[in-house]
């Protein structure tokens, strides 16, 4: 068997074991090692080599970009600034059609600009905003499906553990990478926004259980003190950490520090954390993190035995025998994400496919920023996709009301993954609408 040939069964190997329930993290370091001694005929090579990729792939001084920012995620969490965060945009959006779908989409993207974490989002917002939706009318399929759509915001809107991921995978700048999501989570965004007013204007049958209860009109408006109170916690951590990282006065790691110590600043003012909620957030920041970075010491290993196997090389030639020109590579390549999101999470995807794809990507012209944008939410689409959809299980679990099938959260999210997939289209047609802001 040649090389190629081991490559692509060793990849074959892995996707059934991950399948079958083999830990992503164990599948990977172990067919990558096994890769190495098979391709090399020599198994103290391929030790030496788990060894190097161990030391080797986690020392660079920008690692530290990821507890710092799931640190700051964790400690925005627990200071109930996603709440305050959708009460400012339920008061100020409540006379617009659609108002509160509206303003859950909102404060999950000024939520996502500090967390980076789409599961965070979708855990936070189900107990704030779902019941909310109900009380004034709205059906609990159109509720959920809103909290789980928008939560895919997390992984786009900077900063992104995602990124983080693709940024050391690719080895591009990830700091690029947080700038280049902006404007591409803006357009989800407001593609999210449009999406319900329609629904709420023309087809409110759709989304509403009974008329609209005057209750949302009728409720106490919020002051402008109030507003203000609520919202500057959260707009000052987006402005420190995406003003800092775009003006370039912090680097990606610099940022996650800033930032994590702004975030223990306003969980300490607004009493919302006491020792015992610090320890469990040291503790959740620490298996997080270290979970987080042995996927990557395994992911650079297997990345290293593909090189090594010639395997992206050998589907470069491949697809450029098919005569499948460079856009035709990425319509495959994003098809394949789709499928592999029905039954991976986010971060295993990019662990698999990002060292397949990224060198082809380069190879036939692409940008591997804009690649990379492209690649993220197809990802993301993933987590709205049956039978895994990460999201809507999320969503589930928080729910925790037995009347609620998962498949009414699914059916509710729809709408959210038909608007991305357009927004997918049009950012990998138009590279400058991830790329403007990076030049």
């Amino acid at each position: 068997m040649d090389d190629v040939t081991l490559g692509f069964t060793l990849i074959g190997l892995m996707v059934a074991l991950i399948v079958i329930g083999l830990p992503i993290g164990i599948t990977l370091i172990s067919t990558g090692a096994i890769g190495v001694w098979l391709i090399r005929e020599n198994p103290d090579l391929a030790f030496r080599f788990t060894a190097l990729a161990t030391y080797s792939g986690i020392q660079d001084y920008l690692f530290a970009t990821i507890p710092l920012f799931v640190l700051m995620g964790l400690l925005v969490s627990i200071s109930d600034v996603g709440k305050d965060t959708f009460d400012v945009a339920q008061n100020l959006l409540r006379r617009v059609k659609g108002g509160l779908g509206i303003a859950t989409v909102g404060a999950n993207a000024v939520f996502a600009a500090v967390t980076g974490v789409s599961i965070a989002s979708a855990a936070v917002f189900t107990k704030v905003a779902v019941p909310e939706m109900v009380r004034h009318g709205y059906t609990m399929r159109f509720a959920a499906g809103t909290v789980a759509g928008s939560s895919i915001l997390g992984m786009l809107i900077p900063p992104s553990l995602l990124m983080i991921v693709y940024g050391v995978l690719a080895e591009v700048s990830i700091g690029a990478m947080f700038i280049a999501g902006v404007i591409p989570g803006v357009i989800i965004a407001l593609g999210f926004v449009v999406m319900i007013w329609v629904y709420a204007a023309f087809l409110p049958h759709r989304i509403m259980a009974h008329t609209e209860s005057p209750a949302l009109r009728d409720e106490p408006v919020m002051g402008t003190a109030e507003m203000l109170g609520k919202s500057v916690p959260i707009l000052s951590l987006v402005v420190l950490i995406l003003g800092g990282l775009y003006s370039g006065f912090f680097t990606p790691t610099e940022a996650g520090a800033v930032g994590a110590a702004g975030a223990l600043l306003i969980a300490l003012v607004r009493r919302r954390l006491d020792a015992k909620k610090f320890w469990r957030v040291l503790r959740e920041t620490g298996l997080v993190s270290a979970a987080i970075l042995f996927l990557l010491i395994a992911a650079g290993l297997y990345s290293r035995m593909l090189s090594m196997a010639g395997v992206p090389n050998a589907i470069g030639d491949f697809v450029e025998h098919l005569g499948l020109g460079p856009y035709g590579f990425l319509a495959a390549f994003v098809i394949v994400i789709l499928l592999m999101g029905m039954i991976l999470d986010s971060t295993s995807i990019l662990l698999i496919m990002v060292p397949i794809g990224a060198p082809i990507a380069q190879a036939m012209g692409f940008d591997l920023i804009h690649f990379g944008i492209v690649t993220i939410i197809a990802v993301e689409m993933g987590l709205l996709t049956p039978p895994f959809g990460i999201s809507v299980f999320t969503v589930k679990a928080t729910l925790a009301d037995p009347k609620v099938g998962i498949e009414t959260i699914f059916a509710g999210a729809l709408p959210f993954v038909a608007v991305m997939g357009v927004a997918l289209v049009c950012i990998a047609l138009f590279p400058v609408l991830s790329t403007a802001l990076v030049r």
